[in-house]
């Protein structure tokens, strides 16, 4: 074969030793030189449909000029999340190891969803899963030696999805199928988007997911309050509460709820009560931050993902459930030609029976790769340079009079604004748009936005692989830079 030439083989071993050793050097080169594409893509809607044929090539290509193609045609239109001034929404971690696993997940290509599909990949997913919930010092009815244990989902998006069907069916098996209009679910207003679709797909009236109002009195937690009284009222009105998701890192402000308080609430009133981590469960890694998990004794269930900020490559979304058997009873199928001995006879975990799809990748070999090639000591470091680094930022944003921060700094975000003149919030709203965009538009860095309390907030995350300080420096000097000409004034 000649420059990956056109007789490619579905599987030859030869040819893949020299179209991967190509595709290898092709990635170390983007990585290379990740810094000298706009972080956030300048293209316009529909660019590609330009750039590319109108139907697939009848004949085999070449692998160069497929390559090509992609430098010149896709990267142009990818936001480079890797990047070390990638500074938008939450990181979704790359890294040497998570890349090996990853690599070596498709080469193997299996797909493990019983057991005996592939008994090492079971296996393996209920150690690397064990490791990490000790790291966290979660409670052992987590561990899968008891009826509990861990399980790798997509996303945080299938992660609640799975525990609220498992909540669900449990509470209509004690009240009956038909009080299914009655079951109430509760969270604050900060909680993820991903909750109100796992209401909508499982059948919860949209009127029965209770998202209930925070402030910045409480930095935007759920007050143990509001709740209390919000069951208070549903439980008189006849209606059945059955579910709380408490979050420990929002998307829009990192803000923590309080678990000890929200847990014994769901205690009291017989509830399944879920822990979201997705960003912030990485950091409880660190002794200093495995305070904001405590409370989680009471948790009925637990999920971080470790594609946001545990060098796992995207997707790799943890969660730990106390009671296997909740999930199993809701989602398990057993058709015949998925029978065998080792499943009948109850002896091993069957994924398939804890997820929505049947099928599922070899998941669990880049984190157990990530947790062997770094070791937790260099992944505890990972962790506190990115909080260093927001960190600094934040003391560069509170020497500029110009700006303020909006809510306190707890992990790796930092959330600030133009501070508003006179009072006008509609001017100040106004401006911190426009200086978003700017700044977006200079394709130097990229950072997003949130609302809290009606106010225009700026988001800076820290956690992308690459960055270091004088990245965020960099960063910083252009969000002065923008702002200075935005206000017509020179830089302080």
């Amino acid at each position: 074969m000649e420059n990956g030439g056109s007789e490619l083989k579905p599987m030859d071993s030869e040819q893949l030793r020299e179209c991967g050793h190509r595709m290898v050097d092709f990635i170390a080169d983007y990585y290379r030189t990740i810094e000298n594409f706009p972080v956030l893509s300048q293209v316009q809607p529909d660019y590609l449909r330009n750039l590319l044929p109108d139907s697939a090539p009848d004949q085999p290509e070449n692998l160069e000029e497929v390559l090509s193609d992609v430098q010149e045609k896709i990267l142009p239109g990818l936001t480079h999340w890797q990047s070390p001034n990638y500074f938008a929404y939450y990181p979704s971690n790359s890294s040497i190891a998570g890349f090996l696993g990853e690599m070596l997940s498709a080469g193997l290509n299996i797909v493990g969803f019983s057991w005996i599909t592939s008994p090492a990949a079971t296996e393996l997913e209920m150690i690397v899963l064990d490791w990490l919930s000790q790291l966290l010092n979660l409670p052992e009815q987590f561990l899968s030696k008891g009826n509990g244990g861990g399980v790798i989902q997509g996303t945080a998006s299938e992660a609640v999805l799975v525990v609220l069907i498992a909540a669900r069916d449990k509470v209509l098996r004690k009240v009956g199928k038909d009080a299914l209009e009655k079951l109430v679910v509760y969270a604050s207003d900060q909680t993820h988007s991903s909750l109100q679709k796992a209401c909508q797909i499982s059948a919860i009236r949209p009127e029965n997911c209770r998202l209930l109002k925070t402030d910045a009195s409480t930095n935007y937690a759920l007050s143990p309050e509001s709740l209390q009284a919000a069951i208070s009222h549903d439980l008189a009105s006849g209606l059945i509460p059955f579910f709380i998701c408490a979050s420990v890192g929002t998307t829009s402000s990192t803000a923590v709820d309080p678990l000890p308080a929200l847990g014994r609430i769901a205690k009291d009133n017989e509830m399944w009560f879920h822990v979201d981590a997705a960003y912030a469960g990485s950091a409880c890694i660190c002794p200093e931050y495995r305070q904001y998990i405590d409370g989680i004794e009471e948790a009925d269930s637990f999920n971080m993902n470790a594609h946001k900020w545990f060098l796992t490559n995207f997707d790799c979304s943890l969660l730990w459930v106390k009671d296997r058997n909740s999930l199993i009873q809701a989602l398990s199928t057993n058709p015949e030609f998925l029978k065998n001995k080792a499943s009948q006879a109850n002896l091993v975990v069957d994924y398939k029976d804890w997820q929505i799809p049947l099928g599922r990748r070899f998941r669990s070999l880049k984190l157990w790769m990530v947790m062997r090639l770094y070791g937790s000591e260099k992944l505890q470091c990972y962790i506190r340079n990115h909080i260093n680094l927001a960190k600094h930022f934040e003391e560069l944003v509170s020497g500029d009079s110009r700006f303020e921060i909006v809510t306190p700094r707890i992990f790796s975000l930092v959330c600030f604004r133009l501070k508003p003149v006179d009072n006008d919030e509609d001017k100040c709203k106004k401006q911190n748009h426009e200086l978003l965009d700017a700044v977006n538009s200079t394709g130097k860095m990229f950072i997003s936005h949130t609302v809290l309390s009606g106010k225009f907030v700026l988001r800076f995350a820290v956690g992308a692989p690459l960055t270091e300080e004088k990245h965020v420096k960099e960063a910083w000097n252009n969000i002065q830079e923008q702002a200075s000409k935005l206000l017509g004034v020179h830089a302080g």
